[in-house]
């Protein structure tokens, strides 16, 4: 029963690095570059859920729905800021620039919000399921995290497969000239790009928010393993970044229930770096080909 209940909370967890690996997807396919912010994105909006649905007292359907859109224009301000005055200039520091405007917003919340965790009460977290009268030990939002997370992954790759406009935004990495001249909107593609990014890590901390306790650095370590889950997923499919993220979080609760926390973050992260040796494109990831 134990190993059923670290299982099924290994699904969860996973499914919720594998959300946030969504958006370093989205940016990626996009423009070629990620948002390391990322991490601060899903702090944001576990704090606004908390701050509008306990704090201001709205209902929590409201709370959620603003504090994802509030993430969403977040992820159009670390665009703006951060990586656009970089990208034109033809540099690579949008990637420290990403990380300080992180930084920034973590601080920011600490100062506002304060340092003490706090929880967020959900209905679909109070009461474990049980199976012929024994506890599980999970609770129902433990389900439906797998289930977002995977209807998010598959929803994804149909838009970049199958329409005009995921097609259309795929086109602006491979190609922007030709973009360009097909008249596709490139600034505002990649803007789009990385508020949906954003928008994607705001939901994971809004659906781990009432598993975990609300904290102003609450996205740091979480933010950090989902860059490796991306990486590890192959960072150019949709798919594969949720199904590594479904593996780390299984591997990561096994870890835990079996041979207890300490040896969690070792192992984990040492399984990360055995994978990418053996397949340094990630599990589901390809190798450019490159014309000559």
């Amino acid at each position: 029963m134990l190993l059923t209940s670290a299982l099924i909370s290994g699904l969860g967890l996973g499914s919720m690095y594998g959300l946030m690996a969504l958006g370093f997807y989205v940016t990626f396919a996009v423009s070629g570059t990620v948002n390391f912010a990322q991490g601060s994105s899903m702090m944001l909006g576990a704090v606004l859920t908390f701050t509008l649905a306990q704090t201001l007292g709205w209902s929590l359907p409201l709370a959620i729905v603003l504090a994802l859109a509030l993430c969403a224009l977040y992820g159009l301000v670390v665009e703006f800021l951060a990586v656009r005055p970089f990208v034109k200039r033809n540099s690579d520091a949008w990637l420290m620039a990403t990380v300080a405007l992180g930084i920034v917003l973590d601080n920011l919340v600490m100062f506002t919000y304060g340092k003490e965790p706090r929880s967020l009460p959900s209905p679909l977290a109070q009461t474990p399921l049980t199976l012929g009268g024994l506890g599980l030990g999970v609770y129902p939002l433990q389900l439906i995290i797998p289930l977002v997370g995977l209807a998010l992954a598959g929803a994804l790759h149909w838009l970049s497969r199958r329409t005009r406009w995921g097609t259309g935004m795929l086109a602006v990495v491979q190609n922007r000239s030709a973009a360009r001249l097909m008249g596709i909107p490139i600034r505002r593609a990649i803007a789009a790009a990385f508020a949906l990014s954003a928008l994607f890590a705001g939901m994971a901390g809004v659906l781990i928010a009432p598993l975990y306790n609300v904290n102003a650095d609450m996205g740091t370590l979480f933010g950090l393993k989902a860059f490796a889950v991306a990486i590890l997923g192959g960072i150019t499919s949709a798919w594969g970044v949720m199904v590594a993220g479904l593996l780390f979080g299984v591997a990561e609760a096994l870890i835990t229930a079996t041979l207890g926390s300490g040896y969690t973050q070792i192992i984990t992260f040492a399984l990360v770096i055995a994978a990418l040796a053996w397949k340094p494109h990630g599990l589901f990831g390809r190798a450019d080909v490159r014309k000559v």
